[in-house]
């Protein structure tokens, strides 16, 4: 009787995992291993496109907030502690959706990842 082992990590982890960094979620879609899976695929392709959204967000708050100066400093640091909270509240929300082996799509981006993931 032979016993098959699957190796390698299961898509709830990859899916998870991919929300770290672009970089992985990058890496994901290139490994032909977990590319072609498209569980995988959609939280990659989620992932990256709202780290691209977030880090792009974040230099206009940056940009925007200092010519704002007429809201006084305490409110323009609640506004930046609001939208950095919101922010990682999303991407926690992401990486245990993923992990659980949900597909939590994001507005706008998780309709066009989903399509992403069955190409």
């Amino acid at each position: 009787m032979s016993i098959s082992k699957k190796t390698g990590l299961s898509d709830n982890i990859v899916g998870a995992v991919a929300y770290f960094t672009p970089f992985m979620a990058i890496f994901f879609l290139a490994i032909r291993r977990y590319n072609k899976r498209p569980y995988v695929r959609f939280h990659a392709w989620q992932s990256l496109v709202f780290n691209v959204f977030a880090i792009s967000f974040g230099y206009l708050l940056a940009y925007i907030l200092p010519l704002m100066k007429f809201l006084g400093a305490r409110a323009l640091i609640v506004i930046a502690c609001v939208a950095v909270s919101f922010a990682f509240l999303v991407w926690l929300w992401c990486v245990i959706s993923a992990a659980n082996g949900k597909r939590f799509r994001l507005p706008i981006i998780g309709n066009w990842a989903d399509e992403q993931a069955y190409r």
